[in-house]
């Protein structure tokens, strides 16, 4: 019992046969996969990968055939085709493989389960898209169809393909590696290259699914032509090495078989390409077709991915044994007469140039090649044919085997090759995660440098990566930078995922990378650059900030004053200064500078609506009030100096108890006008997020300006009456003057004002209320020191000027007739009682 099995790129093939024969593995014609055909040059070349890989299944059958365990009695016979990485090529063999054993027709039936065809198992190719061409072929027959090459991820679709397996990982986790690598060395703004078949085009869309979401930037998508007979191929490639140059790229991720590479390789050589980092897959960085191109150390910067692999021990033994056999006339003898008893359809059109193919060849390769996946493919059949046929230690039974039934145990049980257990996934591949390789040259000498490594996640070790140039400065690749949190991405140029990072404003945030800020609710605020937003505290007047305390201790000053005074003229009311002053109209007035001081209270802290409602009415009356006592006094120094012959007439109504009903008569207005006030609409709470940046602004805003001219325009009535009757009297030396004080009062009182509507109207911070405090204040004060702190002057320290004669007024004397006017001109100064 033996099985055949082709190993280059066409599908080894393990079947049962009565008679087997071993036959030595040669080129059959000439083709890539063992030699390699320059098609611009006439000529053909031995491809030597794919003579190890040949010789590393010859290797792996012959250690089964001598394993007195594996599969005890059983031989395995193979037969190899060169697939020459054609699919007519390919076909051709695999239409072989399935004909009906001990013929060459292939059955058409209903039902394939008791179908015996030529092969037990396939073995290859190594391209995905000839596999994708043999796949479907062999799921058919319910062949079994194990690939040491493809990893192209429409082949994991189990359903399309049940009966395909292979010992490599799919192109999905290959471009993960590749991705996480650019990601981890800040490599964003590159270009992706692929050749023009399934591998190139597969790997390069999977690749760019990939990085779009890990904020990767392709400069350009390239297409390089994988027939390069084709007259329009240089074309391509003299195209895309221009596209390279117009970009400015850096970083040039190629997914490429080995041609394909060799040619974009060299004609960036012969076009003077500067240096770039180019990053690959093992398709070509470990082909001696890549590193055998002349002055390939000056494309720049070469790394890439390759599959974990470990080392075949006996393996170089094994070969280099067989070269010396070869070299053996008894061997070549023993081998042409075992050709004559092969059929024709077996054998293939003689490669002469690998007549000649010697040990120091393929020496240089042999240590570097990938041969563990031939190895493992080829184990993965044998041990599923020992469960199939259920072997022993030490004996197989020979039964007949359908090629359905390694299908169970390929998926279900795990084997071992090479001292390690393997096991197919559900997608029938296996993951042995990649090692990260750079290419250094020393002398002129290529080493592959093992920098890092893939599984789980990506390790690199940067220290022996040499990522400069001949200036010393590493490679840049940055169509943008990773924006931190708090930043946003603001597109640049054409390319949509080139970008610029900048700070969310303020009260924007954005706590990821993304291309918007996203706005902060009304109640919240937050600086430039943040990645949250916070609760906005209230702000108001506090009780605790200077200014407050200063403006406090102003208000303690003020009505300090105030009290003292009122204690005074208490204490001294009945004596002529405070008679003279008004009498209990001047308590009055200090009553109520008192409480418009202690008003300033209810614009500091919290605001709320009523107390919004109050703040102007409890102002504006506790100055009409103090001001009506003023006008009342204005009246009687204008009836006692401009009038004197009315003065005895009206002056009873402006003393005593009719006084009284004056004030209460010039304070009724005002009340009227505090109810329009309210009527009209009364000063509201402010709830304002606009003015500060980080604060909620809580001020009391004015409803009515109508009624705020009318409140405040009343009270300048009030002052302008009382500046009118007072700025022009003229007293006599020898008696006080009472209007003088009066006059600064109200020229205190109007020069504030003026500043206070102005501050008012365009002021919308806690200042407003600051201005409010010191317009109260400032006026109290300008009264208390013009008018009252002179009396109380007076009182305290000059008690000899407080007699009638000094206060007097000619009211308390008879009218005078005609002559004595004109003896006496001046008129006496007023002393109301």
């Amino acid at each position: 019992m033996y099985y055949r099995s082709p190993c280059t790129s066409v599908s080894p093939v393990m079947h049962r046969c009565l008679c087997g024969q071993t036959k030595l593995i040669r080129c059959e014609r000439c083709s890539e996969p063992l030699c390699s055909q320059d098609k611009t040059h006439k000529g053909c070349g031995l491809h030597v990968d794919g003579l190890i890989w040949a010789l590393g299944m010859k290797f792996a059958i012959d250690q089964i055939n001598n394993s007195t365990s594996l599969l005890p009695g059983v031989k395995l016979g193979y037969d190899m085709y060169d697939t020459c990485f054609e699919p007519a090529v390919t076909l051709q063999p695999s239409l072989l493989f399935l004909t009906q054993n001990s013929t060459t027709g292939i059955g058409v039936l209903c039902n394939y389960s008791d179908y015996q065809p030529r092969v037990t198992a396939v073995i290859g190719p190594y391209m995905s898209s000839l596999c994708l061409l043999t796949a479907k072929l062999f799921s058919f027959f319910w062949i079994p169809q194990v690939s040491y090459g493809a990893t192209s991820e429409k082949l994991s679709n189990t359903e399309l393909y049940p009966t395909f397996y292979r010992a490599v990982p799919s192109d999905k986790s290959l471009m993960e590696a590749v991705v996480l690598l650019l990601t981890k060395l800040g490599w964003n703004w590159i270009a992706v290259i692929g050749s023009d078949d399934e591998y190139g085009r597969g790997a390069q869309e999977q690749f760019l699914n990939i990085a779009e979401n890990h904020s990767i930037c392709i400069a350009f998508e390239g297409i390089i032509p994988t027939d390069l007979a084709d007259p329009n191929a240089k074309h391509y490639l003299e195209y895309t090495i221009n596209l390279i140059n117009s970009t400015q790229v850096n970083i040039i991720v190629l997914f490429s078989h080995s041609l394909s590479a060799q040619a974009l390789l060299e004609h960036s050589i012969r076009m003077g390409l500067s240096k770039r980092v180019w990053i690959g897959t093992e398709t070509w960085l470990l082909s001696d077709i890549a590193t055998s191109i002349p002055n390939i150390q000056s494309i720049g910067i070469v790394l890439g991915f390759i599959m974990k692999t470990s080392p075949l021990p006996g393996f170089q033994d094994y070969v280099a044994h067989l070269f010396t056999s070869v070299e053996q006339e008894d061997f070549c003898q023993e081998s042409r007469e075992l050709n004559q008893h092969l059929s024709p359809d077996t054998l293939g059109t003689r490669c002469r140039q690998c007549d000649h193919v010697s040990l120091q060849a393929v020496l240089p390769s042999l240590s570097r090649a990938q041969v563990e996946p031939v190895h493992v493919a080829v184990y993965s059949v044998a041990h599923a044919l020992h469960r199939a046929l259920g072997c022993t230690q030490h004996q197989c039974p020979r039964a007949p085997i359908r090629p359905w039934q390694l299908l169970q145990f390929l998926d279900t049980f795990p084997f071992e090759a090479n001292g390690q257990q393997f096991r197919f996934d559900q997608s029938h591949g296996i993951s042995s995660g990649y090692k990260l390789i750079f290419w250094s040259w020393e002398n002129d000498t290529l080493q592959y440098l093992f920098v890092g490594d893939y599984g789980e996640s990506l390790y690199i070790n940067e220290s022996q990566m040499e990522l400069h140039t001949k200036d010393f400065k590493e490679p840049t690749a940055e169509c943008f930078k990773q924006c931190k949190p708090g930043q946003v991405r603001q597109t640049k140029g054409f390319h949509h995922c080139c970008y610029d990072c900048t700070d969310c404003p303020e009260n924007t945030w954005n706590a990821k990378d993304s291309s918007t800020c996203t706005p902060c609710l009304q109640h919240q605020w937050s600086p430039a650059r943040s990645t949250r937003c916070y609760d906005r505290s209230e702000r108001y007047l506090f009780w605790t900030e200077p200014l407050t305390i200063a403006l406090l201790t102003l208000m303690s000053i003020t009505m300090s004053l105030a009290c003292l005074a009122a204690v005074l003229f208490l204490k001294n009311l009945e004596t002529p200064l405070v008679q003279a002053s008004g009498g209990k109209l001047s308590l009055f007035a200090l009553l109520t500078l008192l409480l418009l001081c202690l008003s300033c209270c209810l614009y500091i802290g919290k605001p709320s609506s009523n107390i919004c409602m109050i703040q102007p009415m409890v102002y504006v009356l506790c100055l009409s009030a103090c001001f009506s006592t003023f006008f009342i006094k204005s009246l009687e120094i204008t009836l006692v100096t401009e009038f004197p012959h009315c003065a005895p007439t009206f002056l009873h109504w402006l003393t005593q108890r009719r006084a009284w009903l004056l004030v209460a008569l010039c304070l009724l207005p005002e009340c009227l006008i505090c109810l329009g006030y309210l009527y009209l609409g009364p000063d509201y709470l402010v709830v304002d997020y606009k003015s500060l940046p980080t604060e909620v602004l809580l001020l009391c805003n004015t409803e009515s300006w109508f009624a705020f001219a009318l409140m405040h325009g009343y009270n300048g009535c009030l002052g302008s009456a009382c500046f009118l009757c007072t700025f022009m009297v003229e007293t006599s030396a020898k008696k006080y003057n009472f209007a003088r004080g009066i006059t600064f009062a109200f020229l205190i009182y109007f020069i504030v004002f003026i500043f206070f509507v102005a501050v008012f109207v365009t002021l919308k911070t806690i200042l407003r209320s600051v201005a409010q405090i010191g317009t109260m204040l400032v006026i109290s004060l300008g009264i208390l020191v013009t008018y009252y702190i002179p009396k109380c002057y007076i009182i305290m320290l000059k008690p000899h000027l407080n007699t009638v004669d000094y206060f007097q007024n000619s009211i308390e004397e008879e009218p005078e007739d005609s002559s004595t006017r004109d003896n006496n001109p001046d008129p006496p100064s007023p002393a109301p009682q």
